[in-house]
Parts: C-alpha cells; sequence; structure tokens
C-alpha cells in the first residue's frame, strides 16, 4: 500500500523552504487586503517576508482576542478581505468565533491526515463531528471527500440511531472524539449490535490519553489523532510511526515563548504558532494557547516536515472540553448571571475516559441554586458539568477561573 499522499511529504527540506519563499509573500500580500490586518502590517512588504526568519518579525495574532475584534468590527473584524457572500459555508465555533470556509476542493486541507490514518477511496466513513453551524463535520468531510471515501454524515450524538447506521452500512472508519468512539463500542457491546466494521478512526477534539488508546486499540480499531481548529483545519497529524504528529504541507507551525512572538529552540515547550500558505485562507501567526514543542530530527515514517508534540496544556485559561473551547470570558457570564456569588472556578478532569467539569462557586448554600447555576453553565458553554457550592473564602485569590486538571501524556 502506497504510504504518502505525495511527493510533497518527503521532499528534502531546501525544497520545502524554496516553495515557502514562493508562497510566503503572496499569503502575506492576501492577508492584507483586509483592513485590519493591513493596520496590523503596516510597513511591512510582503515581498521581504520569504522564510522562517521574516515570519517570526510579524507580530502574533492571539486566537482569545477574535472575540472581541468580531464583536468590535462584525463578523470577522476586519481580518478577512471575503465579504461574507465569497465564502462556501459560514460558521460559529465556541467563543464565540466566526469562521468562513473558503471555496474549492478540500479547503481545511485534511485528506492528508486522513491518508496517514489508513483511509482510502471508496471507505466507508461515519462522520461524528458536528455539522450544525460549526464547521467541525464540514473540515472532516472535505478531506475525506478529496480521498473519494464515502461520507455518513452523522453528527454526535443519538446513540441508537448510530448504531443502526453501522449495521447498515458497515463503515470501516470513524471520525469523531475519542470519548464518543468509545461511547458508541460500549453502547454496541451493551446491547449486542454488530459494530465490527470499524477497524480505523481518525480523532481530535478531546484528549487521547494512553489508557484510552490502550483500550481503542484492543477493541481492534486503529486511532490516529490529528491536531487542528476550527480557525485552520489539520495543523499536523499522526502517521504510523506513531512518534509526535508531522505539521501539514499546506502549515507553517511555530513555537513560541508563552505570551510573546519570540520562537524557541527545537525541544522547548511553548505556544503554538501557525501561519497557513493557502491565499484562500490567509492566517499569519495565529497563536493557539496551546503548548507543544517541535520535536528533534525526522519521523522514521519518511515524511520529512517538522514533527511537534502531542497537546501539552494551555498557555492560557483556555481549555478544551469535548471539543468545544471553554474560556474564562464564559466563567465571567455565568458569575454576571448569577451576581451573589463569589469566586468561581471550573475545574476539567477525566471520568470514566471521558473530559468531566465541575464548577465550583463560592455562595450560601440555597434552595436550587446548584441547579440553576449548572443550567447557566450548560447554556452559556454548550457542555454540562456538575457544580459545588463552597463557603466564601474557601477559593484562592490567583485570579484562575478554569483549572485543567486532566492528566498530561
Amino acid at each position: 500500500m502506497r504510504q504518502h499522499m505525495d511527493g510533497r511529504e518527503t521532499r528534502e527540506p531546501a525544497a520545502r523552504a524554496a516553495e515557502i519563499a514562493t508562497l510566503l509573500p503572496a499569503v502575506v500580500a492576501a492577508a492584507m487586503r483586509a483592513p485590519a490586518q493591513a493596520a496590523r502590517l503596516a510597513g511591512i512588504d510582503p515581498a521581504t517576508v520569504t522564510d522562517r526568519a521574516a515570519l517570526a518579525r510579524l507580530p502574533v495574532l492571539r486566537k482569545a482576542d477574535l472575540p472581541a475584534l468580531q464583536k468590535a468590527a462584525p463578523p470577522f473584524g476586519g481580518l478577512s478581505a471575503t465579504a461574507p457572500g465569497g465564502f462556501a459555508r459560514l460558521f460559529t465555533s465556541p467563543g464565540p468565533i466566526l469562521e468562513g470556509e473558503a471555496r474549492g476542493a478540500d479547503p481545511w486541507h485534511m485528506a492528508r491526515a486522513f491518508f496517514a490514518a489508513g483511509f482510502r477511496a471508496g471507505d466507508v466513513a461515519l462522520n461524528t463531528f458536528s455539522y450544525h453551524l460549526t464547521p467541525g463535520g464540514w473540515i472532516m468531510e472535505g478531506g475525506l471527500q478529496a480521498l473519494g471515501c464515502a461520507v455518513i454524515p452523522a453528527g454526535p450524538g443519538n446513540t441508537e440511531a448510530q448504531l443502526d447506521l453501522i449495521e447498515a452500512y458497515r463503515p470501516v472508519a470513524y471520525v469523531g472524539t475519542p470519548d464518543f468512539l468509545k461511547i458508541l463500542l460500549d453502547a454496541a457491546q451493551a446491547a449486542g449490535r454488530d459494530a465490527s466494521s470499524i477497524r480505523r478512526a481518525l480523532v481530535s477534539g478531546a484528549a487521547f490519553p494512553p489508557s484510552l488508546q490502550a483500550e481503542i486499540a484492543a477493541r481492534g480499531v486503529d486511532a490516529y489523532q490529528m491536531y487542528g481548529t476550527a480557525d485552520l483545519g489539520c495543523v499536523a497529524y499522526e502517521t504510523e510511526a506513531r512518534e509526535g504528529l508531522v505539521v501539514a504541507e499546506e502549515a507553517i507551525v511555530e513555537i513560541v515563548r508563552p505570551g510573546t512572538g519570540d520562537p524557541l529552540p527545537d525541544g522547548e515547550v511553548g505556544e503554538v504558532v501557525v501561519t497557513l500558505l493557502d491565499e484562500r485562507h490567509p492566517v499569519l501567526r495565529l497563536a493557539l494557547g496551546d503548548l507543544s514543542a517541535i520535536m528533534p530530527g525526522g519521523s522514521p515514517c519518511g515524511r520529512t516536515n517538522a514533527r511537534i508534540l502531542g497537546w501539552r496544556g494551555r498557555a492560557d485559561q483556555t481549555a478544551k472540553v469535548k471539543g468545544m473551547f471553554v474560556r474564562p470570558e464564559q466563567v465571567a457570564e455565568i458569575a454576571r448571571r448569577h451576581p451573589g456569588l463569589g469566586r468561581l472556578r471550573l475545574v476539567v478532569t477525566r471520568a470514566g475516559e471521558q473530559d468531566a467539569m465541575t464548577l465550583r462557586a463560592e455562595g450560601a448554600a440555597a434552595e436550587g441554586l446548584a441547579d440553576a447555576i449548572a443550567a447557566t453553565l450548560a447554556s452559556v458553554t454548550r457542555l454540562r458539568g456538575a457544580v459545588e457550592i463552597v463557603p466564601p473564602g474557601t477559593l484562592p485569590n490567583d485570579g484562575k477561573v478554569i483549572a485543567d486538571e486532566r492528566p498530561v501524556g
């Protein structure tokens, strides 16, 4: 079986650098057609931005700042030169952050990740990412269609109907969060349903710790991880080497010192900053808030692009829970809706191989208060969580409102 999708994945570093030298100036010029980008990059000559060193001199744009920028100048904060009607699809992601999907094949450059995970033309794939308002389902479908796979647009939830579809269409592949893959397999086993057709998976959007990896593998599913975002599509993907994640050919990944735009040496953990080499969707130095590191050396799989470690935590307090970002601004909104509360802290953990969250709130115990706060938590974050009312003065005065206590690695 062919191991690589095309020759770009195995080319010499000098050839990749030459392509960057050609593409990067055009991407910078395309970005600067948007008014906010032109202001942010004032004084920059796109023709001079031809390599990583020149790119590192451009200012960083923080993903955490996008909601405020877009609220001030809807819909895209002046960061896109394309009007809403020029996109193929329009979405909203948690934050909220407004997204547009470029026209054309595989606009989120997902095909490489699926190919590396063993997906091939003619495969039937069950896509359980959401197709409703958010881009997850469409991001994945673009890559699957580019490979020639047949897609079941299942979306999340509705487990019984999903099992009906699995038994009817016999998909060989699963796409979605690792948590939901376990839910489906558990439900099939408990109900005596046949989900044995699923033999490979591409998972993203939630933690995939070694314990869950081992369980999924023991149940006959060869699962690979993809690291990406709703703003960028695929950033990096796992290969058969199982040694880090290979950066997508369409992306440049930098690891910078958190809170700065200064690149760190290979091996040093810092904040992930991504540039897309795509004039349809020009993104320059978007700081994602995730921590990772560039791995030294090349991958045994033969792909020659840089590799990054898996997720190593957050540079800020934003956390991804069950594929959804939860932000400090959302915790503040909960406090605003319940003005009698003191400090709040949202604690994210793992329970039963799934993400779980508990909101600890200082306040006087009152009938129905915890239930009311839980309803607000679900409304604001689109996720369900437990609520604990604790006495005033219990939570530390350290400014932390989201504590991600999930194990790393």
